[in-house]
């Protein structure tokens, strides 16, 4: 499952996704992991969440490297359970217009892997209407 979280930038969305991961570090058997793009605020996130900073990897530049990481990840642990993805359109060359091509591809990773992503997005849901839902969450 593919949840999503969208709302303008500065709506709260990082917190809310660090209260969900806190949430779910307590309640699922496997890993979470909460992946940002920089080293702020990392603090509030429990400690046994496995936090991932992108600015430690520049190399992945793209959505083909990303999702190739996903997979690394997922290869070396298979029991991450959870994967958060804070500010989506921050990593990469991730943006508007390519995100629904990445979602589709998470939904695969997620279907064969059993990882449940949560992903937000600094966009309108107006913005994300090229998205196929099937497969989806929409967060509040």
């Amino acid at each position: 499952m593919v949840n999503l979280l969208t709302g303008p930038k500065g709506s709260g969305k990082t917190q809310q996704m660090i209260e969900q991961a806190n949430k779910q570090a307590k309640e699922c058997r496997g890993n979470v992991v909460f992946i940002k793009k920089t080293h702020r605020d990392t603090a509030s996130v429990a400690f046994d969440i496995r936090t991932i900073c992108m600015d430690d990897f520049p190399s992945i530049t793209n959505t083909d490297e990303y999702i190739g990481f996903l997979y690394g990840m997922y290869s070396s642990n298979h029991d991450i359970e959870c994967i958060f993805i804070d500010g989506i359109l921050k990593h990469a060359d991730i943006s508007i217009e390519n995100i629904p091509g990445f979602i589709d591809r998470l939904k695969k990773l997620s279907k064969e892997c059993g990882i449940n992503f949560y992903v937000s997005i600094s966009a309108e849901k107006a913005e994300l209407k090229d998205i196929d839902l099937d497969g989806c969450t929409l967060l509040n």
